[in-house]
């Protein structure tokens, strides 16, 4: 009796496999493929879209990113530059005493150590703002200390002597220079 039920259960699972692929085969009807078929297409492109998207999106990030990273590096050494900006004022102001003097010697080498000094300013990217006595005075540019009367008439409302040099990084002022207007 073991084996008959065994050979039984068998048969009706064989006949129980036949009749459920039948069944699906059956169910399934050609237009419903079709619609799964555009349906996966259809999710396919939309995945693709999603991942153009992120991938845009990440593209953008890093060209982001990548900018800020350089704008941080042009301005890194503003504060190490401004610090120095006094060293170099004190600087000029001896180099013009010192010139009075008659030791040759003496004058060279400090030229030749100012020159260094300026030159590595220089390659870090300093720059003088270049503004004389006789321009004409904008704000933008130069920072009015004082007003004094105008020596001439044609000195109104123009720089009659810069007081301190302006500095420069790159196109932003990092210290602006100051001077003197005629009223």
């Amino acid at each position: 009796m073991n084996q008959e039920n065994t050979d039984n259960i068998e048969k009706e699972i064989n006949e129980n496999e036949v009749s459920t692929e039948q069944t699906l085969e059956n169910s399934i009807p050609p237009a419903e493929e079709l619609t799964n078929e555009e349906r996966l297409e259809e999710e396919l492109a939309k995945e693709k879209d999603k991942f153009l998207r992120l991938f845009a999106e990440f593209e953008n990030f890093k060209r982001r990113t990548a900018k800020e990273r350089m704008d941080l590096f042009k301005t890194a050494n503003q504060e190490v530059l401004q610090a120095m900006l006094p060293v170099m004022d004190d600087f000029d102001r001896a180099m013009i005493q010192i010139s009075k003097t008659e030791d040759e010697t003496l004058l060279k080498g400090v030229e030749l150590i100012h020159e260094k000094l300026k030159s590595t300013l220089v390659s870090k990217g300093l720059e003088q703002v270049e503004i004389k006595a006789g321009d004409v005075f904008n704000a933008d540019f130069a920072e009015a200390i004082t007003q004094i009367p105008a020596p001439s008439d044609d000195l109104k409302g123009k720089i009659v002597d810069v007081i301190e040099k302006g500095y420069k990084l790159g196109d932003k002022i990092i210290r602006f220079p100051k001077v003197i207007i005629g009223q």
